[in-house]
């Protein structure tokens, strides 16, 4: 149903009512809900207006919504009954050209302090793992969002003493965005916006779901990393005689605990909202000879260590810039491995030939004294990173045992390098603490400089391929300690974070590699054992699918996103402090497959589907280069909601990017089943 309608008579609108809807509320009551509207003259602060409820009878409407003085608008509610469903729409009629903002309150009835929050893809627990800088309970109790910085438009409450929750969706087309010429306080939007809000608010120790229309932010709104701002109330051009009609859909649910919580709601998000594959003209084939561009354009060869240049690319021109970055968001090893495999593949003699001038630098000038991957280098200033991370190490010994393994079936032999990764992953069980655990980030010498323990599931797959490849149970001994400790402390908890290096917050990618380690260990094991961890994979893997999209969220023109006709659904937003969209997916589109498979849940490879058909969308062609300088560098800050990671805003990227990851994420999501493969399942 479309939220606006020009020109709608109000007796029109009665009769199409009457088709419609053919069900009575019986248990929405005036007591549970708080509603008023707000009128603007633009120049002027708003008025906003109390409504009561005025129950009808003999109506197609459930209520009437009135002020205590004449307003310019005439409102109704319509409400119906559909099982533990409530499907809530709201008539606002302009006698008189208005600017206007709805708002509601509807009450859980549960104490705000037994409460934990949801909004999808932006919003988990209390968000107690992001700093005061940005959304979090230590700077409020209360938030409200607008509905593109969620994956889906919808906020649950969810009552740990008793498992009830209670759900709010937005239920409308998403066709209209404007621009507006502020970004805080009471705005007047250009034009016509679908763009709601969605949040949750303590009143007076209850917590209370708060949805409306046009959006707002409170108490603060969200401008760019670690960056809060004033509160942002948008209101919307009405034209006399024009009708805004608005739908959400109320549930109340059971639960056994947050996860399962998370995991009804994304289910009901996927079913609700039943995202379908994007239409896409490129096949995997297509996409990985246009991204090969990048292997060969961005080669660097004239420093100590020959590297594709990934990392603080400027949009405009894609100039290296000097870094040389091993894994996060260079993949330097993984990137090479890639030009390898599909060099000989095509029988292109320069793409394995450039692979060989990588990894025969990196064996020859990229290890540290103790025997760690020279992380991150930057022969332009000559800085070398000297505090260590477990995520980028793990993410280097994963592409070189890739290659040892490639290279082993077509028969040739690297014994310096299996040196190298035994030697390593003997460092990474001295590292290993005694609750399996990694540190984040640690030393050389291997003093901790972070103790965190988010990032261990990086650990766990290099382990396992290890236990595969050397044939050293030591290895997988490691690898299930590893699980143990995500067991206790990340899938028990529904507490993932801290996995992603520029952020120390609630993110994706921690729930995605929680996901991952156990569907290997899955892959390594049997019977029981092997049950176990894939119960664990499909516990983490609904906290990693909450973060990506179900819906096509609008963009206005003249935003280059929504020129470029790009459909949100099918992309993860990233964390709490880096709220944009990207591509990063690797092999989860496998894990979501296999779990398919094992339990006989469509959803996931439904899902998987989406996620490989939306992420054709910003290929840079030849003729279309997708707002990037060259071919086949894929765009990395995909800026879908009103923030920035420094430059430019929604509907745009930032002005630097890291192709270096996009690339080698995409070419593991066209190259399925590759784990499987490895681990000889």
């Amino acid at each position: 149903m479309s939220i606006l309608f020009r020109k709608f008579t109000f007796g029109a609108l009665l009769a199409s009512t009457l088709t419609i809807f053919g069900l009575h509320a019986n248990s929405y009551e005036p007591s549970q809900t708080v509603a008023s509207l707000s009128l603007k003259v633009p120049g002027k602060n708003s008025n906003t207006y109390p409504l009561t409820f005025n129950r009808l009878a003999n109506s197609n409407f459930t209520y009437q919504l009135t002020a205590a003085e004449p307003l310019p608008v005439t409102i109704f509610q319509k409400v119906v009954e559909k099982g533990q469903k409530k499907e809530l729409t709201v008539f606002i009629t302009a006698s008189e050209d208005v600017y206007l903002h709805y708002s509601q309150l509807l009450r859980t009835g549960y104490r705000h302090e037994d409460c934990l929050f949801y909004l999808p893809g932006f919003w988990y627990r209390r968000n107690l793992r992001s700093p005061k800088e940005a959304p979090s309970f230590h700077t409020s109790d209360s938030w409200t969002v607008r509905e593109d910085r969620l994956s889906a438009p919808l906020t649950g409450i969810f009552n740990e003493k008793n498992g009830e929750s209670l759900t709010i969706s937005r239920k409308d087309d998403f066709a209209h965005e404007a621009l507006t010429t502020h970004k805080e306080g009471e705005v007047v939007l250009s034009g016509k916006t679908s763009l709601g809000y969605t949040g949750f608010e303590n009143q007076d120790g209850v917590a209370n779901l708060s949805f409306g229309f046009p959006y707002q932010e409170t108490p603060r709104s969200y401008i760019r990393k670690l960056t809060l701002a004033p509160a942002v109330k948008a209101f919307q051009y009405v034209e006399k005689g024009e009708t805004v009609i608005l739908t959400w859909e109320i549930q109340e649910n059971r639960s056994a605990d947050y996860s399962a919580f998370v995991q009804q709601m994304w289910e009901y998000a996927y079913d609700s909202y039943q995202p379908q594959p994007v239409q896409s003209p490129y096949t995997s084939d297509r996409m990985k000879e246009v991204l090969s561009n990048y292997f060969t354009e961005s080669l660097v060869t004239d420093k100590p260590l020959v590297y594709t240049s990934g990392v603080h690319l400027p949009t405009y021109d894609c100039t290296p810039v000097g870094i040389a970055e091993v894994g996060f968001v260079g993949r330097v090893l993984l990137n090479a491995y890639n030009a390898l495999e599909y060099g000989e593949q095509q029988k292109r003699s320069d793409l394995p030939a450039q692979s060989k001038r990588v990894f025969d630098s990196y064996l020859a000038n990229g290890f540290t004294s103790a025997g760690f991957f020279k992380e991150f280098v930057d022969f332009k200033t000559g800085y070398e990173e000297k505090t260590l991370s477990i995520r980028r190490q793990s993410e280097g010994v994963y592409a070189i045992l890739h290659y040892l393994h490639y290279e082993k079936e077509h028969g040739r032999k690297h014994p310096e390098w299996e040196t190298k990764m035994k030697h390593m992953l003997d460092m990474f069980l001295r590292l290993q603490q005694g609750d399996g655990s990694f540190p984040r980030k640690f030393k050389d010498d291997f003093s901790i400089a972070d103790k965190s323990g988010g990032s261990t599931p990086s650990a766990t797959l290099p382990l396992v391929m290890g236990y595969k490849y050397f044939n050293d149970k030591r290895y997988l001994d490691g690898a299930k300690r590893t699980a143990g400790y995500l067991e206790k402390e990340l899938i028990s908890k529904a507490d993932y974070f801290s996995s992603t290096l520029d952020a120390n917050c609630e993110d994706k990618e921690a729930s995605l590699y929680a996901a991952t380690a156990t569907y290997y260990l899955a892959l390594v094991s049997k019977g029981a054992e092997r049950e176990h961890y894939a119960s664990l994979t499909k516990r983490a893997s609904y906290f990693a699918l909450s973060w990506y999209y179900v819906w096509d969220v609008p963009f206005a023109r003249g935003q280059m996103l929504g020129d470029l006709g790009l459909k949100t659904r099918g992309w993860g937003n990233v964390s709490v402090e880096n709220n944009h969209i990207d591509v990063f997916i690797f092999e989860f589109a496998s894990v979501l497959d296999w779990l398919s498979d094992y339990y006989k849940e469509p959803r996931f490879s439904g899902f998987s589907k989406v996620i490989s058909s939306s992420m054709k969308q910003l290929l840079p062609v030849e003729g279309n280069l997708c707002g990037v300088e060259k071919k086949g560098y894929y765009p990395e800050v995909v800026q879908h909601t009103q923030w920035d990671y420094g430059k430019n805003g929604k509907g745009f990227y930032n002005d630097i990017f890291a192709p270096g990851w996009t690339v080698a994420s995409l070419w593991e999501l066209y190259s399925p089943g590759r784990s499987e493969k490895f681990l000889g399942k």
